[in-house]
């Protein structure tokens, strides 16, 4: 996923305010007393996140599974004079080569893991990245989201350089929405390229994650709605959690 239009994804995703995420998610860590230090951002795609909270004066490490997003994330902290190691690996088999004080998963990563056991074993690895009385956080689209307003349906949107289908198709049964875009890219000759992707999203509930992460460790669990610090409700579209690895080593 995200190989063929990495070129693509800032332009599409012009109107997300990481700005403001990055403001939260400092906020966030620093309730779990994580005011600087080290950070690993699973999921990382183009650096968006990845250099704002780097910027907020922690020290970033990005890690994807995309080489494609990976080089366009380098070649925009490289345009900014920022030094950030980016990292070709799977968060579920997340391997570090020193301990961080926190991890992170956002902007729908933890969603991309479809079965339990992915779940589990990004847990896990996150844990053993961790150090002591670090923090795990992430976010999820809700189920709620994916199946109510994602849901079944069509999008589609006809700009000036680029034009998108997106078709949804939500799956009761597996809980999860399979998603179909086609873009078509007018390149400077003028004729229109096409590119395709497939996804899937797995809709996970409150009490499968909390659950899950329990069994990979982690203590301290938290779940809150819709970028604010209130308890997590069933109709917010994002849930942000977080939990806390024990100081001492199990």
């Amino acid at each position: 996923m995200y190989q063929a239009f990495a070129e693509l994804y800032d332009e599409l995703m012009y109107d997300v305010d990481y700005e403001g995420w990055a403001d939260y998610y400092t906020r966030l860590l620093s309730i779990y007393g994580i005011r600087n230090g080290k950070i690993c951002e699973c999921a990382c795609g183009t650096g968006s996140l990845t250099l704002p909270l780097y910027r907020r004066g922690f020290q970033m490490t990005g890690v994807d599974l995309s080489q494609e997003m990976l080089w366009q994330a380098a070649q925009k902290s490289r345009k900014m004079g920022i030094a950030i190691p980016y990292v070709r690996q799977d968060m579920r088999a997340l391997n570090l080569h020193r301990p961080m004080d926190a991890v992170l998963a956002t902007c729908d990563g933890v969603n991309y893991l479809t079965t339990q056991e992915d779940l589990l074993s990004f847990f896990r690895a996150a844990y053993r990245s961790i150090r002591p009385g670090g923090a795990l956080i992430f976010d999820v689209s809700t189920p709620y989201k994916l199946k109510h307003v994602l849901c079944s349906g069509l999008l589609g949107e006809d700009r000036e350089e680029i034009t998108y289908l997106w078709q949804n198709t939500w799956h009761e049964k597996r809980q999860t929405v399979e998603m179909d875009l086609t873009f078509f890219v007018k390149d400077a000759d003028g004729k229109y390229r096409r590119i395709d992707e497939r996804q899937h999203q797995r809709a996970w509930d409150q009490r499968t994650l909390k659950e899950t992460l329990w069994h990979a460790g982690f203590r301290a669990v938290s779940l809150y709605g819709n970028f604010s610090l209130e308890t997590a409700g069933d109709e917010n579209q994002r849930w942000h959690i977080a939990a806390t690895r024990g100081e001492e080593q199990e």
